[in-house]
C-alpha cells in the first residue's frame, strides 16, 4: 500500500522538492499532506508522483515539472520554452513599478518577455498602466499571453526582434530581462540552465550583443525624461553604464541585488541637443 508518507519516503528527493511534487499532484497543501500522510494514493497519482520524481532526478528544473513559479507573489506558468522566472529579476520589476505607479497614463514596453513574468506584474501592480511585451518567440509569447490571461491582466503582446516590430510610439519605460551570459560561460551547462531555451540565456557572444542593441535603439522609442532599466550579469554593469552614457542617456546608476551584487542598470533619455 503507497501512501503519502511512503511516496515521499520513497522519491529520492529533498523533502521540500518531495512535498512539493506530491502536493501538486494530488492538489492538496503541505498542511494536509502532514495531517494525511498515511492515506493512501490512488495508482494512477502515484504513476505520476513517480514520473515527476524521476525528471526531477535527471535534474529537469522543479518549475518545468510542476508547470509553474512564484514571482512577485503572482503564479506563473512555465514550460521549456520559456526561461524561468527568478527572484533576481524581482528587482527590476520592482524599479519600473516604482517609476510608473504615480502616473496615470504610463507606457510601458518589455522587451524579450519570454513567460510574461516581468510584463505581467508590472500590469498587475500598476493596473492604470498600458503595457507592451514582445519576444521573437511565438512560443514563449503563447506562454505569456496564457499569464496574461490567467492573471486577469491586459498585455499587448507583438512578435519581434528586438525593436524591428514595434510599432511606432513613444514610451514612459522600456525594460528588458536580454540574453546577456557570454558563449563561452560554463554555467550553460550547469544546473537549470541545461533545461532552459539557449536563445533566452546567451545571445552567442560576448553577453553585451543584446544589452548595445536595445540601448542603440532606445532612443527613438522613449519619451524624453522616459527610463531604460535593464537586468545584466553580475560582472556587467560597468560595461552597460558606459553604454548608456555613450547612447545619450543621464541619471545613469546600477542598482544591486539581495546578493550586493549589481544586478540591473538603467538611465533616463533626453532629447540630443
Amino acid at each position: 500500500m503507497d501512501t503519502v508518507r511512503s511516496a515521499i519516503a520513497q522519491s529520492g528527493l529533498p523533502l521540500l522538492e518531495a512535498r512539493m511534487i506530491v502536493g501538486h499532484v494530488l492538489n492538496v497543501s503541505r498542511a494536509w499532506m502532514i495531517a494525511h500522510d498515511t492515506d493512501t494514493i490512488p495508482a494512477d497519482r502515484l504513476l505520476q508522483i513517480q514520473a515527476m520524481c524521476k525528471r526531477r532526478l535527471s535534474g529537469e528544473p522543479m518549475a518545468y515539472i510542476l508547470g509553474q513559479r512564484e514571482f512577485m507573489g503572482l503564479v506563473f506558468k512555465t514550460n521549456p520554452s520559456v526561461l524561468i522566472p527568478r527572484p533576481d529579476t524581482e528587482l527590476l520589476v520592482e524599479t519600473a513599478i516604482n517609476l510608473v505607479k504615480d502616473r496615470v497614463d504610463a507606457t510601458v514596453l518589455d522587451m524579450g518577455t519570454g513567460s510574461g513574468a516581468i510584463a505581467v506584474s508590472i500590469a498587475h501592480y500598476c493596473p492604470q498602466a498600458k503595457v507592451m511585451a514582445s519576444d521573437n518567440s511565438a512560443q514563449a509569447l503563447a506562454v505569456a499571453r496564457d499569464n496574461a490571461h490567467n492573471l486577469g491582466v491586459p498585455l499587448v503582446l507583438i512578435e519581434s526582434d528586438w525593436y524591428a516590430q514595434i510599432p511606432s510610439g513613444k514610451f514612459d519605460l522600456i525594460v528588458s530581462n536580454p540574453p546577456y551570459i557570454h558563449s563561452a560561460d560554463n554555467h550553460l551547462e550547469q544546473g537549470d540552465l541545461r533545461f532552459e531555451p539557449p536563445q533566452a540565456l546567451t545571445d552567442f557572444s560576448d553577453g553585451l550583443a543584446a544589452i548595445r542593441i536595445i540601448i542603440a535603439g532606445a532612443g527613438g522609442f522613449l519619451h524624453a525624461g522616459g527610463w531604460l532599466w535593464l537586468e545584466h550579469g553580475w560582472d556587467q554593469a560597468e560595461n552597460v553604464r558606459a553604454l548608456l552614457r555613450k547612447a545619450g542617456f543621464v541619471n545613469v546608476d546600477s542598482r544591486k541585488d539581495l546578493s550586493g551584487i549589481e544586478r540591473i542598470s538603467g538611465g533616463q533619455w533626453v532629447l540630443p541637443a
